[in-house]
């Protein structure tokens, strides 16, 4: 299986890279590294990268930015920030990457527990969370050729030791159990799911 992980050295996607990568061919993406570079905020870069890697079975993102303050200083700035990255970067992959995924792939994104369990300045990530959620739920009946799309949903993870202040009460979830959240949706047979991992 042809799996393109977007995200590919990051905290998460590292570890989903070496749960994968056993018997399939990893296509590894980065901003600065990996086999290719996309910027995910760009589309046209999403194009790109596509007609560059051609084909595939399942694509896997870990990636995109988002703003994390307080309410009271944010600005439209601030929030587009996610919008443009963690949002509508992901959404721009499943948008032009159905165009060249293989029948029965499938698509993988990663929003997170604060659209379910906000925490103080995560209001910006909640929204975009939330969003992608739904959009995975709403993309998974029109995907055509039995391609399959879900959302991975990991709470503060143990490799973020810097945001744990920011998760009261949260207990971080290990890179094992995140990662084997993104095997489940590559090689499992469900679609239009938010699993989150908390």
């Amino acid at each position: 299986m042809k799996i393109i992980i977007i995200g590919a050295t990051g905290t998460i996607g590292k570890h989903v890279v070496n749960a994968l990568q056993e018997n399939n061919e990893i296509v590894k993406v980065g901003s600065k590294s990996g086999d290719y570079q996309v910027d995910i905020a760009n589309p046209e870069s999403i194009k790109n990268l596509f007609e560059q890697v051609g084909l595939f079975d399942a694509l896997v993102s870990t990636t995109g930015d988002g703003h994390f303050g307080p309410l009271k200083e944010m600005t439209d700035a601030n929030f587009r920030v996610g919008l443009d990255s963690k949002l509508m970067g992901q959404i721009n992959v499943v948008l032009i990457g159905q165009h060249y995924i293989n029948p029965k792939g499938s698509f993988t994104l990663t929003s997170g527990s604060l659209g379910e369990d906000p925490i103080v300045l995560g209001a910006s990530l909640s929204t975009i969370n939330g969003a992608l959620d739904a959009f995975v739920k709403a993309a998974a009946i029109e995907l055509e050729n039995g391609v399959r799309i879900n959302a991975v949903g990991p709470d503060v993870v143990e490799e973020s030791p810097a945001y744990f202040p920011f998760f009261p009460g949260h207990i971080p979830v290990s890179m094992h159990r995140v990662a084997q959240a993104y095997v489940k949706s590559v090689l499992g047979a469900q679609t239009g799911q938010a699993y989150k991992v908390l």
